[in-house]
């Protein structure tokens, strides 16, 4: 019996953005990605370890060099959009979120099971960590563009902020590629 269970939901890549190192986590825009082991080369959240930030410190103070499970932030076009009617805008900039990946078809999409794979046409592989919990950061970068708007994204975002996401398996990833979704093949836990 397999570990991983194929589902039948494929994910399209509309966006694909770059975070550069630094303070900001504005993304440009950019038609692919390039993810190695470590992430994307030269980007905020790329290397195979990190620093333990301020989520991490009832585990860890902080600073303490852990795994790098976040070094991919994918998002639900679907979910961004329900998040930008509730902050009372038309449309929502992937750019504000710092998004590595913005998916389009995969329902619940901030929900699924962590441990996950998104695999692409050349058999990059991603592995979903976990929901990517909202936070001030994106308001601020919403804040600077759209005043009056910024501080309506966190509680907006709640439930609908995406994953963030590792690379299992190197390759390539473009825009219109498809994600093929597949799920740790156990029952939830029931303790």
């Amino acid at each position: 019996m397999p570990v991983m269970r194929e589902t039948e939901f494929m994910g399209e890549v509309v966006w694909l953005g770059h975070v550069s190192a630094g303070q900001s986590i504005r993304a440009d825009s950019v038609p692919a990605l390039s993810l190695g082991f470590a992430g994307v080369a030269g980007e905020r959240h790329a290397g195979e370890n990190r620093a333990s930030c301020v989520r991490m410190t009832n585990l860890y103070p902080k600073g303490t060099e852990i795994r790098n499970v976040r070094q991919l932030s994918v998002l639900s076009e679907e979910e961004m959009q329900a998040t930008a009617t509730e902050m009372g805008l038309e449309t929502l900039d992937a750019s504000y979120l710092g998004v590595s990946i913005l998916l389009r078809g995969i329902p619940d999409f901030t929900h699924i099971p962590p441990s996950s794979r998104l695999q692409g046409p050349d058999g990059v592989t991603i592995t979903v960590d976990m929901e990517n919990r909202p936070c001030v950061i994106p308001g601020r970068e919403v804040e600077a563009d759209l005043p009056g708007h910024g501080a309506a994204f966190k509680p907006a975002a709640k439930g609908r902020r995406g994953v963030t996401a590792w690379v299992e398996r190197p390759g390539a990833l473009h825009l219109g590629d498809q994600l093929k979704l597949f799920v740790p093949d156990q029952r939830a836990w029931a303790p």
